[in-house]
């Protein structure tokens, strides 16, 4: 399930995107507090924004430059103010669409769609893992997570890969380095250990914690 930020104070309209997109079975966050939408926004996770311009405290414009300090996520930009000027300026602070109030929700929830699609590369023949919102792509090699993506050497993708094809059950260490020797990528068990020790800070340092177990004397898994 894919996760929604709306940032929205108009009632009305929020609670009928959020029923629309619960339709689609997507995770919604209404946000609640105003003065904080940034601390709302690494809360939640989402894969993608809708963010209004007139807002309490601090306007839309702000708060999308907050949020493009630190994430890449896709920002839609939903107002009744849609002449050119607050298009441009939208777009030059990292919006990725503008769309119009008063607007049609199906076209609304057609351009979500579409945009994540472009973003996670969610096509049916390019299979995407995800976990705890990491989403690894196995077209690409590619792992995203909160919008950002984490660069991951060749060994720790197949490694990584391989753990998320199979999370919740234990990987044996035998089974890891199978999977890299038939890549040719033969490596021993110490090097084994390394490869999957530098794949976990980088799963730290991009807020991932914890996201690979270790089972002593057994292997390792994702849960």
């Amino acid at each position: 399930m894919y996760k929604l930020m709306l940032v929205e104070d108009d009632l009305r309209i929020a609670q009928a995107i959020e029923a629309r997109a619960k339709m689609w079975k997507y995770d919604v966050c209404c946000a609640q507090n105003f003065q904080d939408i940034l601390g709302e926004f690494q809360a939640f996770s989402p894969h993608l924004v809708l963010l209004d311009i007139s807002l309490p405290f601090f306007n839309g414009y702000h708060w999308c430059a907050k949020i493009r300090e630190i994430s890449k996520v896709p920002i839609i930009f939903l107002s009744s103010a849609a002449d050119n000027m607050n298009i441009v300026m939208a777009m030059n602070l990292g919006a990725d669409d503008f769309i119009a109030k008063p607007f049609d929700y199906a076209v609304l929830m057609a351009k979500i769609q579409a945009l994540l699609r472009r973003t996670y590369d969610f096509a049916d023949d390019v299979p995407v893992l995800e976990h705890r919102g990491a989403l690894l792509n196995t077209g690409d090699g590619t792992l995203v997570f909160q919008g950002a993506e984490v660069d991951l050497t060749k060994n720790e993708f197949r490694i990584l890969c391989c753990l998320m094809e199979n999370k919740g059950r234990v990987v044996s260490r035998e089974k890891l380095m199978e999977r890299l020797w038939k890549t040719e990528s033969f490596i021993d068990e110490n090097t084994l250990t390394v490869n999957v020790n530098r794949l976990r800070k980088k799963l730290d340092a991009a807020g991932l914690e914890d996201f690979i177990t270790t089972k002593f004397g057994v292997g390792y898994l994702v849960k």
